[in-house]
């Protein structure tokens, strides 16, 4: 079939804007030059942010000879996970990583769900007192008494030596009930208004429409509460002093890296077949490294998952303050 002429003229003018487009975006040579240096600072830049996780990492799978003797430098030699397999010998270890990672998800959970709720409520204008509340929350995050008084706080309530000091204080987050706050002023206000007509209450509306819309700055808050939570060992390193079996995973890397002292100190004391194990896990620099892997690995192995979230969540949350 022939082509018409209205045809052939759009075909010419998509040529046309073709040829102009290309011309648009064709590199000058100065674009090149930009290009390499900006790749090629980022490239430095993101192994220089890898590359002691790496370091830390080929150092424990690798031979404790070569370790001690410093011969570990781009790759691992003497491959093994002996110091891995030992680690699960540790009964210090394993509980203090049980209690972070119950900590963690715990402490996130209730965060999360209460970090949403309260958000939800400050941007509600029938909140009883609603301006005074959400005042009260965000000078929280530029005013404190310091640690005594936290101390002394903590101690008459009966939170020292508990696990719910780990989860109480950290259930309400100031900063992140902002980016909450900011974030649902952005959803329209007629998905609201429509529920509110056909009946619902303010749960029903939090429920089925704030919270599912909300999904992109709730992860991106999980990500932050995640984080705290899984580093934090000042709490535990004041509050848990009376009780060793709380003690959290950063808690013991810090006593560890600190007083130098080997792995057979934190094993139970058994026969003498133990004493050759003790001996063989006495060099501490070894132990080190494989002690912080395992703090680092499980919060780098959940980030990205959550990072398609991330970004988003961040930039519609920070639009308005």
């Amino acid at each position: 079939m022939a082509k018409t002429e209205q045809q052939k003229l759009d075909e010419k003018r998509e040529k046309e804007y073709a040829k102009k487009h290309k011309r648009m975006h064709r590199l000058t040579w100065q674009d090149v030059i930009f290009n390499i240096c900006n790749y090629g600072f980022f490239s430095i830049f993101t192994l220089s942010c890898i590359f002691p996780f790496y370091y830390i990492f080929i150092n424990t799978i690798s031979k404790r000879s070569y370790v001690i003797a410093g011969k570990i430098t781009l790759l691992p030699k003497g491959i093994n996970f002996q110091n891995y397999i030992d680690m699960l010998k540790v009964n210090a270890i394993f509980d203090a990583f049980a209690v972070s990672l119950i900590r963690t998800i715990v402490g996130t959970a209730l965060m999360v769900a209460a970090t949403g709720l309260i958000g939800y409520l400050v941007t509600k204008q029938e909140m009883w007192h609603r301006k005074i509340w959400y005042r009260f929350i965000v000078i929280t995050m530029y005013f404190n008494a310091g640690i005594i008084p936290w101390y002394m706080n903590m101690s008459m309530l009966g939170l020292t030596g508990t696990f719910a000091a780990y989860i109480i204080p950290g259930i309400v987050a100031p900063y992140n009930i902002i980016l909450v706050k900011t974030y649902i002023e952005s959803i329209p206000a007629e998905l609201e208004e429509s529920a509110f007509m056909d009946g619902a209450g303010f749960m029903v509306v939090f429920t089925k429409i704030i919270w599912p819309l909300s999904k992109p700055i709730l992860a991106t808050i999980a990500i932050f509460g995640a984080v705290g939570h899984w580093n934090s060992f000042t709490d535990s390193l004041i509050l848990m002093q009376d009780n060793p079996k709380l003690f959290t995973l950063q808690h013991l890397l810090y006593n560890y890296l600190n007083s130098g002292s080997s792995l057979g100190s934190f094993m139970d004391t058994g026969g003498s077949g133990m004493i050759g194990m003790v001996e063989e896990l006495a060099n501490g620099k070894v132990i080190k490294y494989t002690v912080s892997m395992v703090a680092i690995i499980p919060i780098l192995l959940v980030y990205p998952f959550m990072q398609r979230y991330f970004e988003k969540g961040i930039m519609l949350g920070a639009v308005k303050g």
